[in-house]
């Protein structure tokens, strides 16, 4: 089993998947822009060959450099899990004639105006929305999707990018803001929870299913420094077994193969259901890292069992909820002081998983660049509240101040 698989050292995540793609017996033919010997250990070690190529952006280059490099060679799966990059893994394979989703089935994971088209085709409830490449198109389309709204990249990845507008007196503003975006999605604003949908797939058949909680919405945590955001992975599916009946249909409308995906879906008041946006990837922020730790098992293992031999092997019993919480330093330069820590670990103990917060010394983080900010700490416990309550303390008793 030969693999070729894009950006094998970016982001900090993808040397597990090299691993994990070793340890099932593929070989994994790395495709990348940095040095070979800048890569990390642990995907140098697990790589059976490596080209280095000038801009793994650039997807016209990279496709003729990595036909010319595997010519005459088999390959069975080209594979990627950084958002950027999975319509050239697809575009790689329709080229190269390699198993896999085609272009054309990947464009409805990437293009939010098409996915969502795909979707309400299905008969999902979608938020309503259109693609805009002007400021003439999106003022013209807040006028007919009605405030508030939001506006955000129709090829994004997170929320990047991503704004609420309440009114036309904050358009001016945002349209300012994103003016470097050549086009975006002008959709409505669903008042409700916010949720992920993850799976690992097999021919388009969830093997393995997540669903998590963000807490407060994205949205919300991006508007205030203060907040210590949160997400936890719910251990009982039967709590939000409405989003999953809802996140396999739309897995069955956008024709989904084999591989990883990450859904985000709203829970209004009422109990409607509206989808929100989907990729054909691993969702970020270390979410991979907290399903592991919901059931104990290695879906960096367990992804690439699938991707090569479609099998699963992975744990089915759902132990933990499991909950992250992002922490952001008051001030700005370099980490001074770190308080809470302790009294945290004492009393929760090994409901503490992970501790990953930035030393003192380091540079702080510009929180709104990145979900993971100044660190991290991971909780979990069998019951919600309990998991809840204990991310709680680490978002209000653990502090950090830097200074110039």
């Amino acid at each position: 089993m030969d693999v070729v698989f894009l950006a094998p050292a970016y982001p900090a995540e993808m040397p597990e998947f090299v691993r994990g793609l070793a340890e099932v017996g593929a070989r994994v033919h790395g495709v990348g822009d940095s040095p070979e010997t800048s890569l990390p250990d642990k995907t140098r070690r697990h790589l059976t060959s490596y080209l280095r190529v000038p801009r793994i952006l650039d997807e016209e280059d990279v496709l003729r450099r990595v036909a010319a490099w595997t010519r005459g060679r088999s390959i069975d799966r080209i594979e990627t899990l950084w958002e950027p990059l999975v319509l050239l893994a697809a575009r790689l394979r329709d080229a190269l004639g390699v198993p896999g989703m085609s272009h054309d089935a990947v464009l409805g994971f990437r293009d939010k105006q098409l996915m969502k088209e795909r979707v309400a085709a299905a008969g999902l409830r979608v938020p309503h929305a259109r693609r805009c490449t002007s400021v003439a198109a999106v003022r013209a389309a807040a006028e007919e999707v009605g405030y508030p709204l939001i506006i955000k990249p129709i090829a994004g990845a997170g929320s990047a990018d991503t704004y609420r507008v309440d009114g036309p007196a904050d358009l001016d503003d945002v349209l300012n803001r994103t003016r470097h975006v050549p086009e975006v999605s002008v959709e409505e604003f669903v008042e409700g929870e916010e949720f992920t949908y993850d799976t690992i797939c097999v021919d388009g058949r969830p093997v393995y299913e997540n669903v998590a909680q963000y807490l407060p919405r994205p949205l919300v945590a991006r508007t205030e420094q203060w907040i210590s955001p949160v997400i936890c992975t719910v251990r009982d599916l039967d709590r939000v077994a409405d989003g999953v009946r809802f996140g396999r249909r739309v897995l069955g409308a956008l024709g989904m193969g084999t591989g990883f995906t990450h859904m985000e879906w709203y829970r209004k008041a009422n109990g409607e259901v509206v989808f929100g946006e989907i990729g054909c990837r691993v969702g970020g922020a270390r979410l991979i890292d907290q399903m592991n730790f919901t059931s104990d098992h290695d879906l960096y293992r367990e992804w690439a069992r699938a991707v090569c031999w479609k099998a699963w092997e992975g744990r089915d019993e759902r132990r933990f909820n499991t909950a992250i919480v992002f922490k952001r330093a008051e001030g700005s330069g370099r980490i001074v002081k770190i308080d809470g820590v302790d009294g945290v670990l004492r009393e929760f103990g090994p409901a503490v998983v992970v501790e990953d917060l930035l030393p003192v010394g380091a540079p702080r983080r510009d929180w709104k660049q990145t979900l993971v900010s100044d660190g991290y700490m991971m909780v979990r416990h069998p019951d919600w509240d309990e998991a809840l309550a204990i991310a709680g303390a680490v978002a209000t008793r653990v502090r950090m101040y830097a200074r110039p």
